[in-house]
């Protein structure tokens, strides 16, 4: 379980194939508090430890998650969204995050109003996820809140802050995200189909 606060940002230092799975090798300021088998949120994927080097850490991804998410697009260099799973006795400062990417979707608009930063994102209204305005969405990896839902858009404002200490610094138009919607709203969504 995570929070969508992104503690910091790593590198992708080496990426391996392996059968239909790939070895990352990713290196961070806190891989000498991590150990094998903690689950490491990368740009809203959910990943296990599963080797320690210094101060980089291999993670495996599976062929399911490579489909899925952004991660088959990844290559040594770039820059990943990180955050250690929460801590139970800690304050919940964004929302419920489970690191398990819903679908992909992509930045279609970037607006500078002095002061934040409007993104705009696109998805395939397809698989029927859905936001809503003033709910909670995690790109990859932050949580963050809708200021403008559409039937398969939305966006979201991003302070300095946000900007200058995560991955959306590097975005431009037609960046590819991995987008976790609220669980809640996937749980009332599900009902209502049932019924």
């Amino acid at each position: 379980m995570f929070t969508g606060i992104v503690e910091t940002i790593g590198k992708v230092e080496k990426i391996e194939q392996n059968l239909t799975n790939l070895n990352i090798m990713v290196s961070s300021g806190f891989t000498t508090e991590l150990k094998i088998d903690q689950s490491v949120l990368h740009n809203g994927i959910c990943l296990t430890v599963v080797a320690i080097d210094g101060d980089s850490y291999v993670i495996q991804a599976v062929k399911e998650t490579i489909e899925k998410t952004t991660i088959g697009d990844w290559e040594a260099g770039d820059e990943v969204n990180l955050e250690r799973a929460m801590l139970m006795n800690a304050r919940l400062d964004g929302h419920i995050v489970q690191g398990h990417v819903d679908q992909k979707g992509r930045c279609v608009s970037i607006e500078d109003v002095s002061g934040s930063v409007y993104f705009g994102f696109e998805y395939d209204g397809f698989l029927k996820n859905i936001t809503i305005e003033k709910g909670s969405i995690t790109i990859d990896g932050v949580s963050l809140t809708v200021v403008d839902s559409g039937v398969s858009s939305f966006k979201v404002a991003i302070i300095p802050y946000t900007l200058e200490h995560t991955i959306f610094k590097n975005y431009i138009i037609g960046s590819e995200v991995n987008l976790e919607f609220d669980v809640i709203g996937k749980y009332v969504a599900k009902l209502t189909q049932l019924r």
